[in-house]
C-alpha cells in the first residue's frame, strides 16, 4: 500500500481524553506504525486456552476479552474514520466498551480466532487508510460529542492498540 506520512493531529482535532492514545505514537509515521503493529498480537496465538483466560485482577477482563475489545474498538474507530474522511457530518454516537465486551462473550472463542480477528480488522483499517487523500485526512466530524479528524482517528487506533498491548505485557505477563 503506497502512502505518504500524515502529520500528527492538532489537539483541536480530538477530545483531550485521546491524548492518552495519541501522545505515545505522535512522532511515528502512523500508517507505517499501523502496518507494523498488525502482527503485535501474533505471539498470543500460542497461548493455551487456560492462559488466555487469565485476569490480572478478579474484576478485570481476561486476555481474550482484552483482545476482543481492541478489535471492536478498532472497528468502531475505523468506521468513524471512514465516515469523517468521506465528509459525512452526521454526529457519531459514543460507545460503552463494557457492554460490548459482555455481549460478545469473547471467552468462548479460541485465542487464535481472536488474534485472527484483530489481523483482519487491521487489514481493513489499512485498506481504508490507503484510500484517504490529504483532504480526507484533514476532514473533521463529531464523535462522542467532540470534534475529531480522520487523521486523529488513525493515531487513536494506533495508540489504543499500543495502550492495550502494554497492559497485556505489563499486567498479564504476555510476550507481545
Amino acid at each position: 500500500m503506497p502512502h505518504h506520512a500524515i502529520s500528527r493531529p492538532d489537539p483541536s482535532e480530538y477530545a483531550p481524553y485521546y491524548e492518552t492514545y495519541i501522545g505515545p505514537v505522535a512522532n511515528q509515521d502512523v500508517l507505517q506504525f499501523l502496518k507494523t503493529q498488525s502482527a503485535a498480537l501474533e505471539p498470543l496465538r500460542s497461548l493455551s486456552e487456560t492462559d488466555a483466560m487469565k485476569r490480572y485482577a478478579p474484576d478485570k477482563w481476561s486476555m481474550k476479552e482484552s483482545i476482543g475489545h481492541v478489535t471492536d474498538a478498532e472497528r468502531i474507530f475505523a468506521y468513524r474514520m471512514l465516515r469523517i474522511a468521506r465528509g459525512d457530518q452526521t454526529p457519531l454516537a459514543g460507545f460503552d466498551q463494557q457492554p460490548y465486551v459482555e455481549m460478545a462473550n469473547f471467552d468462548r472463542l479460541p485465542i487464535a480466532e481472536l488474534v485472527d480477528a484483530f489481523g483482519t480488522a487491521r487489514a481493513a483499517t489499512l485498506s481504508l487508510a490507503g484510500e484517504i487523500d490529504d483532504d480526507g485526512w484533514r476532514r473533521m466530524g463529531v464523535a462522542s460529542g467532540f470534534p475529531v479528524s480522520a487523521r486523529a482517528l488513525a493515531y487513536i487506533i494506533a495508540g489504543h492498540a499500543t495502550h492495550h498491548i502494554g497492559i497485556l505485557r505489563d499486567r498479564y505477563g504476555a510476550t507481545v
